[in-house]
């Protein structure tokens, strides 16, 4: 049952089946102190009285238990015969669960409930809450049983039992615990302290073993991945760059197509990460990348993750290339068939340069004749088989760009895409006014559409995005709806003119 519903086949996977919360068992709380904003309590106390109430489906067991402060009462609504069977009124009991308030008093359901002895008199410890499931607590082993379970492990193994991972210079210079203590304490903790240590010593284990496990990955496709050459910045680059060019590029854009040119230069497939705000100038980088593979004679794509975004690219890039010879196409969901043919026949003997568009580059029907980049905005789009697709169209792997304006900072970027080499454009084009990013709560909406009229009155555009998440998406459509009826609220036609746009429009009205 274990390894079906929790996946634990092990004893690794048993210790690596941590409790979720802790239930703190230190404190001996006073009845009279339990307030509405009490959560869970343990009180020490005398069983006054129990009596069975109610009929039917409508039975439970109540108990009053006293202590020197107050009363607090405790109810059962299932098993109750057997629980009144082993109650004994006049015993001290110790007893911990959920406050609830019923009639203004302080009221525990289904509490765990334990004979006060001198064994658990001054007892410390915080208790462990372990992911269990439905099935498993019908069956016995809900989080209580799988804490014995964890418990008993630890009587079995010993420090030799979990050997070190990081050297003991290591371990001393950032007074980590040892492996076995952070294991041993992430379950059962003697106190807060420790338990924050042991969640410190594991979660550093974590990222190290992610990032040696990515740097071996790293290496190993710098030392063997194999990429086709870009061995030469010819005409298309050069005339573009001397001659059509409309602003001079930043410190940061130059710095990044060096890095480019290196990385496409060395015959070892290219795995870049472009970050920059938007602004930033990251698509004539982008431009510039295609040009050098022109140079070279081969095939670049650039794929975007919505059709508005690829036309976007498309009408910037054709303005940009409008006097140069350099042929470049469009293909999205809505490309009308007989012109999708066209597009097919000439990728595939090679008279299209520059390819852009959506999911829709993915299809077994789109062959290139030798596809040399592939560059692809906000990746997190993407999911891993599609963008494979994408590499199984070529015969040598091609160089991969990826963009994305998400601010990512530098260390976040090593872990999450640790298998790429990361560039940054981190200086705005000249004119370009920095990015400014305020949070707002709900409660000022009104001085926020005050801003916006403001801004709208000195001849500037506003738009407002409402989240479409795919689980919800009904949901938050609906949301939509009613937001664009709320801010229409605000900005009356005809002084304001406000129009929506969502991916369940028709293209032409997109």
């Amino acid at each position: 049952m274990l390894k079906k519903e929790l996946g634990i086949h092990t004893f690794r996977d048993l210790l690596e089946h941590f409790p979720y919360r802790h239930v703190d068992k230190t404190t001996v709380t006073r009845i009279a102190e339990i307030h509405p904003g009490t959560e869970y309590v343990q009180v020490r106390g005398r069983l006054l009285s129990l009596e069975m109430m109610g009929e039917n489906r409508g039975k439970r067991l109540v108990a009053q238990m006293r202590d020197e402060t107050g009363i607090l009462e405790l109810v059962w609504f299932q098993g109750v015969n057997g629980i009144q069977k082993m109650l004994v009124t006049g015993q001290v009991y110790l007893v911990f669960g959920k406050v609830s308030f019923f009639q203004s008093k302080p009221q525990i359901t289904h509490p765990e409930l334990e004979t006060y002895t001198e064994a658990t008199n001054g007892r410390n410890f915080l208790e462990p809450v372990y992911p269990s499931t439905e099935k498993l607590k019908t069956r016995g082993l809900g989080g209580r049983q799988i804490a014995k379970l964890v418990h008993a492990l630890f009587t079995m193994i010993r420090e030799q039992d979990l050997p070190e991972i990081l050297p003991a210079p290591t371990l001393e210079k950032l007074g980590f615990l040892s492996r076995f203590q952070a294991f041993s304490f992430i379950h059962f903790p003697p106190d807060q302290a420790s338990y924050e240590k042991a969640l410190d010593r594991l979660k550093f284990d974590e990222f190290f073993i992610a990032q040696v496990r990515l740097g071996m990955i790293r290496s190993q496709r710098h030392r063997a991945s194999r990429g086709v050459l870009f061995g030469q910045v010819g005409e298309y680059f050069n005339d573009f760059y001397n001659s059509h060019l409309p602003f001079e590029l930043t410190g940061a854009q130059k710095r990044v197509i060096k890095e480019i040119r290196k990385d496409t230069g060395t015959g070892r497939q290219m795995n870049r990460l472009l970050q920059g705000d938007v602004g930033s100038g990251k698509t004539i980088v982008a431009l510039l990348t295609m040009l050098i593979a022109a140079d070279n004679g081969f095939q670049s794509v650039l794929v975007a993750p919505t059709e508005i975004l690829s036309q976007q690219h498309f009408n910037g890039l054709q303005k940009l290339l409008k006097n140069m010879p350099v042929q470049i196409r469009l293909l999205t969901g809505s490309t009308k068939t007989a012109a999708r043919k066209v597009l097919h026949k000439e990728l595939a003997e090679g008279t299209i340069s520059i390819l852009v568009g959506t999911h829709a580059v993915l299809e077994d029907v789109v062959k290139f004749k030798n596809l040399g980049l592939v560059i692809i905005d906000e990746q997190h789009r993407f999911g891993v088989a599609q963008r494979a697709k994408l590499w199984s169209k070529a015969v040598i792997p091609p160089h991969v760009l990826v963009m994305t304006a998400t601010p990512i900072p530098r260390t976040l970027a090593m872990t999450a895409y640790g298998d790429l080499d990361y560039s940054i454009i981190d200086e705005l084009p000249p004119g370009r006014k920095p990015i400014i990013t305020v949070h707002r709560s709900e409660k000022v909406r009104s001085q926020v559409m005050t801003f916006i009229k403001s801004e709208i009155k000195m001849g500037r555009q506003a738009y407002i995005v409402f989240p479409l998440i795919e689980e919800s998406e009904k949901l938050d459509y609906e949301n939509l709806m009613k937001g664009y009826e709320n801010v229409k609220a605000y900005f009356p036609e005809p002084k304001y003119y406000i129009s929506m746009v969502h991916g369940r429009q028709p293209n032409d009205q997109k």
